[in-house]
């Protein structure tokens, strides 16, 4: 298989359209950027919740690891408490989920709007008279009706199983919201320019990652990241899993050092996602894990000499943007790693074992239950 560095299709029709759409993710974040500006979303959204003390952001699979990272955004940008929600949690434990709870508001993932958990949690809500947020990428389905209020990308809706660019696009979504209640007008500006830094990080690490995946075969991957960017790890950790049924595992990076450095060998790959806040003590978790004979792999923003000694391969970011909000650059790493390592180990990531593209639960539906593409 090969691809032109600037993102040209793949030679073999296995992972071509999660592929392009990984490719498309600058584009998709323009268009989503004009469509919330077009429709007004963002401004209706904030007049109505613009005294809400705490948020409650609800998904499933890549759903509620955009969860967590958007909860983790808001509460930097706003100072309000946020906290991410497993759909599946506030069904089976509600009173342990809502205790305590007044004015709060829940904010419910879902790419295709129709995935049974997300919704039965929206029901749920609903008749405890609770005001929901629905973000979705599919116009029309059943989330619009349950849920008060709806954002809805639909240039970011996919034909792939896999969520890729609407996983990048509804968090960089949710951010935004949170920029607008914190009036934060530079980091909204600031997003603006993350589909420029995309385009030129995704000019050469198809390629890279390619040639990587190529010339390295692992028994194991682990994906390491603090803050916001724990989110993104266990994201990292799903496309692995997802595309390539590869044993994927994700953790903070310094509990790593707790027990599961065990893993640490030729035979494992450790994905490091260096914060700019924690960089220092997350570097040295780094260099621990290369003197134990690790192979690395170091996602940063700008990456110094010490995190290039320790590195097996670095991707650097390079953007001019507040901390929270390069986030979702984070995320195209690990999407290609996965679909290379699929493509590699012969499975068409377009069509990943076992999943279907939306969980739905009804049993006369066609479609089977499945953790990841929601």
């Amino acid at each position: 298989m090969s691809d032109k560095p600037s993102g040209g299709k793949a030679a073999s029709s296995h992972g071509a359209f999660t592929l392009e759409e990984i490719l498309s993710q600058p584009a998709c974040w323009r268009a989503s950027q004009r469509d919330l500006e077009a429709s007004g979303a963002l401004k209706t959204t904030v007049e109505r919740f613009a005294r809400i003390e705490e948020w409650m952001f609800v998904g499933c699979g890549s759903s509620y690891y955009v969860a967590q990272a958007a909860a983790a955004t808001l509460t930097t940008l706003t100072g309000l408490r946020a906290q991410a929600v497993a759909a599946s949690e506030l069904l089976l434990f509600p009173e342990q989920v809502l205790a305590a709870k007044s004015n709060f508001v829940p904010v419910l993932v879902s790419r295709s709007g129709r995935t049974s958990e997300v919704l039965k949690a929206a029901e749920l809500l609903a008749g405890r008279g609770i005001s929901t947020l629905g973000i979705s990428c599919a116009p029309g389905q059943a989330l619009e009706k349950l849920a008060s209020t709806t954002i809805v990308l639909p240039a970011a809706d996919e034909r792939s199983t896999v969520m890729t660019r609407s996983f990048t696009s509804m968090l960089m979504a949710l951010q935004a919201l949170a920029a607008s209640l914190a009036g934060k007008q530079d980091f909204l500006s600031a997003q603006h320019s993350l589909a420029q830094a995309g385009e030129e990080l995704l000019g050469t690490l198809p390629q890279r990652l390619r040639e990587f995946v190529s010339g390295h075969s692992f028994a194991d991957y682990v994906c390491l990241g603090q803050g916001a960017l724990y989110g993104i790890a266990c994201e990292s950790a799903l496309k692995l899993t997802e595309m390539s049924v590869s044993y994927g595992q994700s953790f903070h990076t310094l509990e790593f050092r707790h027990g599961p450095k065990s893993i640490v060998g030729k035979e494992a790959l450790i994905v490091f996602l260096l914060s700019e806040t924690g960089y220092s003590a997350e570097l040295e978790v780094l260099e621990e894990v290369k003197k134990l004979g690790g192979t690395t792999l170091v996602v940063a923003n700008r990456a110094d000499e010490r995190a290039r000694a320790a590195a097996d391969l670095l991707v650097e970011l390079g953007a001019n943007a507040p901390e929270a909000a390069r986030l979702p650059l984070y995320v195209p790493t690990a999407q290609l790693l996965g679909l290379y390592t699929g493509i590699k180990k012969g499975f068409d990531p377009d069509k990943p074992r076992h999943l279907s593209r939306v969980v739905v639960l009804d049993e006369d539906s066609q479609e089977t239950s499945e953790h990841a593409a929601i």
